[in-house]
């Protein structure tokens, strides 16, 4: 059962270009009678991210509700970015019902999910679930990013990222810690394409995951909200 004495808060995951701004953008506009936050860490075209979702705002997600932080992976910067921010959010008012993280394609979600244990927070928000974003004809063909060179950009922006960890591996952990993988651009893929890389997402799951295809990121928030992972225990 949820803890509603906490916040929850949905993790999006996923290499850059593999449809994370999409995909909240769209539950920006669907949230299901939810008052949204949004956190954007999304640094390879620094400030992008930032502006799509602001133009998106509505009434349940409102400007003063998306906040972007570009000063390198959310991960990386814990102390100085992350915490202060969940901080001022859950300081708003009126109060928001859920946050949303949008991270970097290159984040490593186990360090950002052990900051949810941090003292200032972790009687306050808990990690609803964790949701991985894999472009299928990317993963299909091994390439595990739809765009390599401008993940390769993104690593060259960030001095904090470590540069040798192959994409198959940050993959690798991006899949161990999530809670429900979303394929995305199914129809690029095509059939054999899709079928391919549910094969390689299972084989890489730790867990049986479910996976769900989503073109363009119209998916029912019901999906996304509401899955009570407290993600955060797993890593105690």
């Amino acid at each position: 059962m949820a803890d509603l004495t906490k916040l929850p808060v949905t993790v999006i995951t996923g290499f850059l270009g593999s449809g994370k701004t999409t995909l909240v953008s769209h539950l920006m506009r669907n949230p299901g009678g939810r008052r949204l936050a949004v956190v954007v860490n999304e640094f390879g075209d620094v400030g992008v991210d930032g502006e799509i979702l602001r133009g998106c705002a509505l009434p349940d997600c409102p400007a003063e509700n998306i906040v972007e932080l570009a000063n390198g992976c959310i991960c990386c910067t814990v102390a100085d970015d992350f915490i202060p921010t969940i901080e001022a959010l859950l300081a708003l008012e009126p109060r928001p019902d859920h946050i949303l993280i949008e991270t970097s394609g290159l984040a490593l979600p186990k360090p950002l999910l052990k900051a949810f244990d941090w003292p200032q927070i972790r009687a306050r928000i808990t990690v609803d679930g964790v949701i991985a974003l894999a472009d299928a004809e990317a993963v299909a063909a091994g390439r595990f990013a739809p765009d390599v060179a401008a993940v390769d950009a993104q690593r060259a922006a960030d001095e904090s990222l470590d540069h040798e960890t192959p994409l198959s591996e940050v993959f690798e952990d991006q899949i161990a810690c999530a809670d429900l993988v979303l394929l995305t651009k199914p129809d690029l893929a095509g059939p054999e394409g899709v079928a391919r890389a549910r094969e390689i997402i299972a084989a890489e799951a730790p867990r049986p995951l479910p996976v769900v295809e989503v073109a363009e990121g119209a998916i029912d928030p019901r999906v996304i909200f509401g899955l009570e992972a407290a993600a955060e225990d797993d890593l105690a």
